[in-house]
C-alpha cells in the first residue's frame, strides 16, 4: 500500500517557490546571487500597520475568531470593495482567508466536482492549474501571446466554454505578465459570461493597487454588476501593503459559496492569525500613501528592467502595465550554447544556466503554462535590479 495519496500526483510543487529556495541554497553555499524569481515586495510593512498590530497584542486580541474573520475585518474588507470598485458586498458575503491562495483553494476545492473544467488564459500563475487538478476538475489553457497583449479575448473566451466549465479564472493585472484589462477589455469578456449562466467567475484582483502609466484596473462585478451572483471577487494585504508574510487574503462572493468556502476553511486552517487580522484593517481603513509611494517606485523600476532587457541580445520585453513583474520573450536566445557550453533548448534551459553562469534566479516560462519566456519580479532594490539586468545582458551577449 502506497503511503502518499494519488491526488498529488497530480499536482508538482510551486516552481516559483521552488526557484527561490535554490537561490536562497546558493546563496547560503557563499554564491553571489540576486534572486528576482520571487513575488515578493521589498518594501517594509507601513508603520501604522505594524502599530495596529502591536496594539491588538497589547489589547490581548490572541484568542481565535470565526473561521471566516474577524466582524470588524470583515466590514473593512467590505468598504474598500465599495470604495475602490463600487461593488456592495454585506459582511456575511466576506471570507477572509490565509493569504489569496487559500481563498482561491478554498472556492475550488469546495465547487468542482470531477471532470468540471476551469477556463484558464495562459500566462498564468502556477498555481491554478494545480488547484483545479486537485480538486479532480480538468485546467483547460487558453494560450494568448504577446501579439494580444497576453489577454484572452472574448472570441477566445467563448470557444473554450463547454457544457462542463464551471469556472472562468481571471487573474488582473497578471502574474506572471503584469498585462491590465481595462473596463472597456473585460465588457467584452463579461458580454459572453452572461450567455453562459452556469459558468462562475473567479476575479483575482491582488495586485490593483499597483499600476502604471495611463492603465487604470477595473474587475468584473464593477463592469457587469448583473455577474455579481457567480463571482468571486478575490484581493489581499500581500502585494500592496508589503504584508506577504502576514497571510491575509479576503474575498467577496455569494452567501452559498462564501458559507461553502467558511465550511472547508473549518476543517483546515480554521481563522487567519487574529494579529494579522487587527494589522489587515489598518492597512485595508487607515492612511493609504504608503501604497501610492511604492506604485511610484514599482513604476520607475518598471522602466529601469524593460529598458535594459531589451538591450539584451536576443530577448524581447514588453511594458506592461500593472504588477511587478516582466515577462519577456527569449526565443531568439534558444537553440544556443551558454559561454560554458550548456545547450539552451528550452526557456527552462536558459533560467538554469542564468543561475549557474551568472547568478541571476529567475522562472522559467514553462512554469506559467507559456514557454519561450520567462519571469523576472522587480520588486527588489533599483542597484541589484540594474546589476541583474548587467548579467542577463552579458550571459545573453554570451550565447553562440
Amino acid at each position: 500500500m502506497n503511503l502518499i495519496a494519488d491526488r498529488l500526483d497530480r499536482i508538482s510543487p510551486s516552481l516559483t517557490i521552488a526557484m527561490s529556495a535554490k537561490a536562497r541554497a546558493l546563496k547560503a553555499a557563499g554564491r553571489d546571487v540576486i534572486s528576482l524569481a520571487a513575488g515578493e515586495p521589498d518594501f517594509d510593512t507601513p508603520r501604522n500597520v505594524k502599530d495596529a498590530a502591536i496594539a491588538a497584542i497589547e489589547r490581548g486580541e490572541t484568542k481565535y475568531t470565526d473561521v471566516a474573520g474577524t466582524m470588524a475585518l470583515r466590514k473593512a474588507c467590505a468598504e474598500k470593495f465599495k470604495r475602490d470598485s463600487g461593488i456592495d458586498y454585506k459582511p456575511e458575503e466576506i471570507l477572509v482567508a490565509t493569504g489569496g491562495k487559500q481563498v482561491i483553494f478554498d472556492a475550488l476545492i469546495a465547487t468542482i466536482n470531477p471532470g468540471d473544467e476551469a477556463i484558464i488564459p495562459a500566462p498564468c500563475w502556477v498555481s491554478y492549474p494545480d488547484i483545479v487538478a486537485l480538486a479532480e476538475g480538468k485546467p483547460v489553457i487558453v494560450p494568448c501571446g504577446p501579439n494580444q497583449g497576453f489577454k484572452i479575448t472574448p472570441e477566445q473566451l467563448e470557444a473554450a466554454i463547454t457544457p462542463k466549465t464551471k469556472w472562468f479564472i481571471l487573474n488582473n493585472p497578471c502574474n506572471p505578465t503584469g498585462a491590465g484589462y481595462t473596463a472597456a477589455e473585460l465588457k467584452g469578456l463579461t458580454d459572453v459570461l452572461l450567455k453562459h449562466p452556469d459558468v462562475w467567475i473567479f476575479s483575482d484582483d491582488i495586485y490593483e493597487k499597483l499600476h502604471y502609466g495611463d492603465y487604470k484596473p477595473a474587475t468584473i462585478v464593477q463592469v457587469e454588476p448583473r455577474l455579481k451572483d457567480r463571482t468571486v471577487t478575490m484581493n489581499g494585504c500581500s502585494k500592496a501593503y508589503a504584508m506577504t508574510g502576514w497571510r491575509i487574503g479576503f474575498a467577496g462572493a455569494p452567501v452559498n459559496l462564501i458559507k461553502a468556502m467558511d465550511k472547508l476553511q473549518s476543517q483546515s486552517t480554521s481563522n487567519t492569525s487574529s494579529i494579522s487580522q487587527a494589522a489587515a484593517i489598518e492597512a485595508l481603513t487607515g492612511q493609504q500613501d504608503s501604497v501610492e509611494e511604492m506604485r511610484k517606485v514599482y513604476e520607475r523600476r518598471r522602466d529601469l528592467v524593460v529598458g535594459m532587457l531589451n538591450k539584451a541580445e536576443g530577448v524581447r520585453c514588453p511594458t506592461p502595465e500593472g504588477a511587478f513583474y516582466v515577462f519577456p520573450d527569449i526565443r531568439g536566445c534558444l537553440g544556443k550554447t551558454s559561454a560554458s557550453g550548456k545547450k539552451i533548448e528550452t526557456d527552462e534551459d536558459f533560467c538554469l544556466a542564468l543561475l549557474e553562469e551568472q547568478g541571476v534566479a529567475a522562472v522559467h516560462g514553462a512554469a506559467f503554462m507559456f514557454p519561450g519566456h520567462f519571469r523576472i519580479s522587480y520588486a527588489t532594490d533599483d542597484a541589484s535590479l540594474k546589476d541583474a539586468c548587467g548579467r542577463i545582458q552579458a550571459f545573453c551577449a554570451g550565447l553562440k
